[in-house]
């Protein structure tokens, strides 16, 4: 199986969220006139702070919080409110690989903002293009996934791997490869296992429920809300080799589509 196809033994059998709401003119307003402009001066503060802060701190511990800063203005703002499950299932000093579910953009501010482990996340290279929001992820260290250069997509996976070593941190990645675009959960990619298996560090499934009824897909429409978020039982990689990598992918997504059902 190549490091970036699809387990053939995963299916689409899990839905993320319930379905978004339909079209709301308040909310629209709502969020063209408060929201976005309130996101926008977010993103510009925590992201030039941020930058800041990597030329004094090799750690990456302040631009860390910045981004959590950040997240969590973002949560705020569009009314979204997180229940968490799980966290005593890890070690805050731990490395880990964490390996979500993808329904919306809210996603990952949901992560950065409740699970307390330092991270860097692997990111669709146009993310990094964004201005202010692109320095901050340069800066901060986070890593640019190349799609449709799979020699370019291995070496990346290698290094997210080497970033786990040398900064003794986190990588949090979402193996279906981009958001659901209908609501159900998709095959994994392997790159998550591959990294894991490469670090030899745990990998952590985690189940976001909710998400997508904040901000649909291909929305700039936020509805106030409710998200959940689930922390799986970590699984070893310790003994592993990239032969494995298949197997572990599909562990790891059964396990997120029981936490996914399980509502």
């Amino acid at each position: 199986m190549g490091l970036m196809t699809k387990s053939r033994e995963s299916g689409r059998d899990a839905s993320p969220t319930a379905e978004p709401p339909r079209f709301a003119p308040f909310a629209l307003v709502w969020s063209l006139l408060i929201v976005d402009p309130l996101i926008i001066l977010s993103t510009i503060v925590c992201s030039t702070v941020s930058v800041v802060f990597t030329f004094i701190d090799a750690k990456g511990r302040i631009p860390m919080a910045m981004a959590r800063v950040w997240a969590r203005s973002l949560l705020f703002f569009a009314g979204a409110r997180v229940t968490v499950e799980g966290l005593d299932k890890i070690d805050p000093n731990g490395s880990y690989v964490f390996a979500s579910n993808h329904a919306s953009y809210m996603d990952t501010p949901t992560v950065l903002s409740n699970i307390p482990v330092q991270f860097r996340f692997l990111a669709k290279r146009g993310l990094f293009q964004i201005p202010f929001l692109g320095t901050h992820l340069a800066r901060a260290g986070h890593i640019p996934v190349p799609r449709d250069d799979p020699r370019a997509a291995v070496r990346t996976l290698t290094r997210a791997a080497e970033v786990i070593h040398e900064h003794h941190t986190s990588i949090l990645i979402f193996p279906e490869g981009g958001r659901t675009h209908d609501g159900e959960m998709h095959e994994f990619k392997e790159g998550a296992a591959y990294i894991a298996i490469k670090a030899a560090v745990p990998i952590v499934p985690v189940a976001l429920i909710g998400t997508r009824a904040i901000l649909p897909f291909n929305s700039g429409t936020f509805h106030p809300g409710r998200i959940r978020l689930r922390i799986g039982d970590p699984i070893p990689t310790a003994g592993l080799t990239l032969r494995d990598r298949g197997a572990l992918t599909v562990s790891v997504r059964e396990q997120v589509a029981r936490m996914l059902q399980d509502i």
